[in-house]
């Protein structure tokens, strides 16, 4: 009985596979569409996919071509061709702007788009972009079922941005290029304003000013100080009970004794 079954189950395979490659080579668009359609709903998405792209141009303009986009863009959704699959989601959305799939495929597109970001240190065009794409979706669809997804996606996205903008203040900092990090964190403080990164950042920002003044030339070292020490000023308004107060009050203090010197000489 065991062999026997082996045998049914080969037998199946040998017919499908059979099947599949008479509808590849199949001149007849609807015997395609058919055999792409049993693959779909089977979750073979690649092969449905290679069918579906084969015909797509033979149902433009056809009713039987809004289906048909809709399950070819999510063939490439479901086997994670995530640029594909966003652009052809977005292609559908605006050739059936009245479809009732459209909620869903600008969902998936977006999801897509989200997908291709990259870690933060790299170029974040693409997260700019998929938060163009999950913010229209908002816009669009604010009850949506999606929007806990699109919520925290949107969050994730915008913390890879967060980290970018501080990584680089950061790094301007441990190369001592200080004006540059204290520019840098200025413009990060200012970008995001509700960051958990801002104690960190308000810091190094200090920080920074702290080096820069008292590595200073002597005709900008007064200035330089008083500068830092404002920086300070703000770091400790902000947090008093930082993990870096420590640090801080040592760095203040000789700042003002640093400074002590130009008062006496006026």
């Amino acid at each position: 009985m065991k062999n026997l079954f082996y045998i049914l189950i080969t037998f199946l395979v040998f017919t499908s596979c059979n099947e599949y490659q008479k509808a590849l080579k199949s001149e007849d668009v609807a015997v395609k569409f058919k055999m792409g359609e049993q693959l779909y709903k089977d979750g073979k998405y690649n092969k449905a996919s290679r069918l579906f792209t084969q015909i797509v141009p033979a149902y433009r303009g056809k009713p039987q071509a809004e289906k048909l986009m809709y399950l070819d863009a999510d063939c490439y959704f479901h086997t994670g061709q995530h640029y594909l699959a966003g652009y052809r989601f977005e292609r559908f959305a605006t050739s059936y702007p009245r479809s009732e799939k459209l909620e869903e495929a600008l969902y998936k597109s977006a999801i897509s788009y989200a997908e291709l970001s990259p870690v933060y240190s790299k170029e974040q065009h693409e997260t700019n972009h998929a938060l163009e794409k999950l913010q229209l979706f908002a816009n669009l669809y604010p009850e949506s079922q999606y929007m806990p997804e699109i919520n925290e996606l949107v969050k994730e996205l915008q913390f890879k941005l967060e980290m970018k903008a501080y990584s680089i203040a950061k790094q301007y900092n441990h190369i001592a290029d200080y004006k540059a990090a204290i520019s840098s964190f200025n413009n990060f403080i200012a970008d995001f304003p509700g960051t958990t990164l801002r104690e960190n950042a308000a810091y190094y920002r200090f920080d920074s000013a702290y080096q820069l003044a008292i590595k200073s030339v002597e005709y900008k070292k007064e200035e330089r100080l008083n500068s830092a020490i404002s920086y300070y000023n703000a770091f400790k308004k902000s947090y008093p009970a930082s993990e870096y107060t420590e640090n801080a009050e040592k760095m203040v203090e000789d700042l003002k004794q640093q400074l002590q010197q130009y008062s006496t000489k006026s």
